[in-house]
């Protein structure tokens, strides 16, 4: 392998959710990011517009709550196409804005009902059946998909399942405890879970939405000759006090968990050989620019896809 692929690392975005919290006067809802594209939509487009800014190279649709599941259970799920349709047109304007077009654009296909909550997702074909109903108001605009906040092997399977079924390009990406156990919040390991997706089909492994020393832990144990691989943490204290239909200003971010801070998991990670990185909840603009100036000056070549 030569010197240049190996130091090609794609860069993504950091956690939306908890941007718009900062961003928005509104008062927080189960439905968060959702709210806020429906009456927010500018604070969207800015926050998509600031990773890009910052220098990532992914940006990912700010449908994270817009499934039936959640908008039937706390909204009304008769928004959902419009919502998921002004999603993409949001992502697509501020990359235009930014003139950045080397940005990939990534559909989210999320827990159903909400996040940590493994108990509560569908059996494998009814999941895949779910899931195509995201697949298909995203993937004709797209050109990734990104399984993330996967918690349980059945959820990750449908997921990948759905997305491959139009072929495109897919990324599952699993949380896992915030402890150095390495198992999916669902108990089940995560390196029977890798071995449970890795013949579906879909390119690349990741972690997410979990403290990045769980994340650093699991990351020792990994083999990653088999599939690419990446992460991207969250900047929770815990995740504990979060309940389906809740509101996400139930959790608290870590105040030492600075950009310098992060970049400094980001660079161990990278070191490990993880070729994807980025952030999820309670991780900014701000932290995203420290790990891009921390992959260039250490000659890191930043690419939107490790794709030759």
């Amino acid at each position: 392998m030569s010197e240049k692929l190996v130091n090609r690392v794609v860069l993504l975005d950091g956690g939306m959710g908890q941007e718009l919290i900062k961003r928005s006067k509104s008062k927080p809802h189960p439905l968060w990011s959702a709210k806020v594209l429906h009456d927010e939509p500018k604070l969207v487009e800015d926050a998509h517009a600031d990773f890009i800014r910052s220098g990532a190279k992914i940006i990912t649709l700010s449908t994270y709550s817009i499934t039936p599941e959640r908008l039937a259970r706390d909204g009304d799920v008769s928004l959902f196409k419009e919502l998921q349709s002004k999603a993409l047109k949001v992502a697509l304007r501020a990359r235009d804005r930014m003139r950045a077009f080397d940005v990939r654009i990534a559909g989210c296909l999320p827990p159903l009902f909400g996040s940590y909550h493994p108990e509560v997702a569908p059996e494998f074909e009814e999941g895949v059946e779910r899931y195509l109903t995201l697949v298909e108001q995203q993937y004709k605009e797209l050109d990734l998909f990104i399984c993330e906040t996967m918690s349980s092997i059945k959820e990750a399977k449908a997921a990948i399942t759905a997305a491959k079924n139009y072929n495109i390009e897919t990324w599952c990406s699993f949380s896992i405890e915030d402890n150095d156990k390495s198992l999916l919040r669902s108990k089940e390991s995560l390196q029977k879970a890798l071995t449970a997706v890795n013949n579906l089909g879909h390119e690349a492994n990741l972690l997410n939405c979990s403290v990045p020393e769980a994340i650093s832990a699991a990351i020792k144990k990994l083999d990653f000759s088999s599939k690419c691989f990446g992460a991207y943490a969250n900047g929770f204290t815990s995740i504990d006090a979060l309940r389906l239909g809740g509101t996400v200003d139930s959790l608290e971010a870590r105040e030492e968990l600075t950009p310098s801070v992060y970049a400094k998991f980001v660079s161990d990670w990278v070191s490990s050989g993880i070729k994807i990185v980025g952030g999820c909840c309670e991780i900014s603009p701000a932290h995203i620019k420290e790990i891009h100036d921390f992959l260039l000056q250490n000659e890191y070549e930043l690419v939107s896809t490790l794709n030759p």
